[in-house]
């Protein structure tokens, strides 16, 4: 004698599958120094979409514990005093000084369709670079960037999507720097009568 069991029993009997879940992994393997110069000690330089306009040498900086924006790029949003929050915790320059930020500003950084609110700090003081994008911003995404491979990876969905830093950007930046300090210490000496 057979027994019949009814659909609902059948597929209760059936084995369960388990739950597909995709781990991504955020890694660099030799591929990724394809098209690099080597050897190099170069920054991290990338493009970024900051507000609504794409923005060129952008730093990413592992070791900056803030987000930064300086004149060039806060003037050219036309930004105003008047759109800062206060930010009063002085910060130090790539100079070692003490600097008193202008102020605070939240906007978006997007990264493919990837959008993140920033809260940057002003820092009217002289910079190669338009902004530097430091932990807060990293750590929000879920990037790891690397300098060695001239790269940044982050988890987009079910992707692990890449941006390609610029070398000769990062070039280009570390020579205005070099230029402006350059200048700054004949001008400082030429003030001191030396």
């Amino acid at each position: 004698m057979s027994v019949s069991q009814s659909p609902t029993e059948e597929y209760s009997s059936m084995p369960k599958r388990a739950k597909m879940d995709i781990s991504l992994v955020l890694g660099f393997s030799d591929e990724d120094k394809v098209g690099t110069i080597q050897p190099y000690d170069d920054a991290l330089v990338v493009t970024l979409r900051i507000g609504r306009y794409d923005m060129k040498r952008v730093m990413i900086d592992q070791g900056s514990a803030a987000d930064i924006i300086y004149p060039d790029l806060y003037k050219g949003l036309g930004l105003k005093s008047e759109n800062l929050a206060a930010y009063s915790s002085p910060l130090v320059s790539f100079e070692g000084r003490m600097v008193v930020p202008k102020g605070q500003i939240r906007l978006p950084v997007q990264t493919g369709t990837d959008v993140v609110e920033v809260d940057f700090i002003v820092i009217d003081v002289y910079s190669p670079y338009t902004a530097i994008m430091g932990r807060p911003w990293l750590h929000t995404l879920g990037a790891v960037s690397s300098t060695l491979h001239q790269k940044m990876k982050y988890p987009s969905g079910d992707r692990v999507l890449e941006i390609v830093g610029s070398q000769a950007a990062a070039r280009q930046c570390l020579v205005a720097a070099i230029q402006h300090w350059s200048e700054a210490e004949t001008s400082t000496t030429a003030d001191n009568g030396l």
